[in-house]
């Protein structure tokens, strides 16, 4: 009968130690490969202490609204970097189509809107075309466009700030369903059907493909360049919805808009746990780091810190990120 009993009694100890190491190694999963949730979390106590009107409902939606114009683009500079590559014209491109749309509103919203999604678009395909077919790096193909775009944008707007002349642009930026902003909807479900084709696609598994190995991934038969090409025309197209969508809010556009955007961009995407050599990442963590940044840009403002001392904070935790993806990258 004693025997029965410790036998028992062994077995619930061992089915505890191994809860108790299941639970362990999760945290460790998610401390150490999925820090951006930690930082999120830390983050929403940290300015919910110091702020009472952090966690009203206004202010979480202000958040989300602000962090969509970034969020757009860092769902596109995901694939870009998981593919291996980079792509720095982002604010740039977010710029011009944002001038293009409020300048060409005479010719009616739709017919504007769509340029300046075609825009967006060609661009990106000629991004990926310069890198893919011609050879040139995307660090530098994509410096040049930063810059060759920049100088558009001048351009275009003479060098001053254009408004837009129908109201009805500046109400679909406005917009809401019920309570919640359609501007919050759309983010949301882009960044859903961005986590569906990069996880659940032949595409998106080639990204990863590609990103991990790029010789392996060609000797398997995998169409390389055409997959960089479309994941370019995707960081495109994201750079014209977040120009779209800050346009419409404003109804105004100017030369300055989007710089340093890319920086932004960069980090919320690295903050999320994809990797700068390729190969490793997920939309669903990118989202944790666009929240991050709004967070922490948002909260600071609220406790009324200068806004440079934002770009001192994220580049700290930046260096942390980045430390341990070199050292998850080492062990792997």
């Amino acid at each position: 009968m004693n025997n029965a009993i410790n036998g028992n009694s062994k077995i619930k100890e061992n089915t505890s130690e191994k809860n108790n190491n299941k639970f362990a190694i999760m945290l460790k999963n998610i401390f150490v490969k999925q820090p951006v949730w930690v930082v999120l979390l830390v983050c929403i106590i940290l300015f919910s202490i110091l702020s009472p009107y952090f966690l009203t409902l206004m202010n979480i939606t202000n958040i989300l609204i602000q962090s969509s114009i970034i969020g757009f683009m860092a769902i596109g500079m995901t694939f870009i970097l998981i593919n291996g590559n980079i792509d720095l014209s982002v604010g740039s491109l977010m710029a011009l189509v944002s001038a293009v749309v409020i300048i060409l509103q005479p010719l009616g919203l739709f017919l504007s809107v769509t340029i300046g999604l075609l825009i967006g678009i060609l661009i990106g395909i000629l991004n990926g075309v310069i890198i893919t077919k011609i050879g040139v790096n995307s660090f530098i193909t994509t410096l040049a466009a930063m810059i060759g775009i920049r100088g558009l944008v001048y351009v275009v707007t003479k060098e001053q700030s254009v408004s837009g002349t129908n109201m009805k642009f500046n109400e679909l930026g406005l917009m809401e369903i019920g309570f919640i902003p359609v501007v919050v909807i759309i983010f949301i479900l882009l960044f859903l059907l961005g986590e569906w084709v990069l996880r659940k696609t032949s595409h998106g598994v080639n990204t990863f493909a590609i990103g991990g190995n790029k010789d392996a991934a060609k000797n398997a038969g995998i169409k390389v360049d055409r997959n960089i090409i479309i994941n370019y025309a995707i960081i495109g197209a994201m750079c014209a919805i977040s120009g779209i969508v800050l346009s419409s809010q404003i109804n105004a556009a100017t030369p300055t808009t989007g710089e340093t955007y890319e920086l932004w961009v960069i980090a919320a995407v690295v903050l999320g746990g994809t990797s700068l050599q390729g190969g490793v990442g997920g939309i669903f963590r990118t989202f944790g780091g666009v929240m991050v940044i709004g967070i922490i840009r948002n909260g600071m403002n609220l406790l009324g810190i200068e806004s440079y001392y934002v770009y001192v904070v994220m580049g700290l935790i930046l260096i942390a990120v980045i430390f341990m993806d070199s050292r998850i990258q080492r062990n792997n």
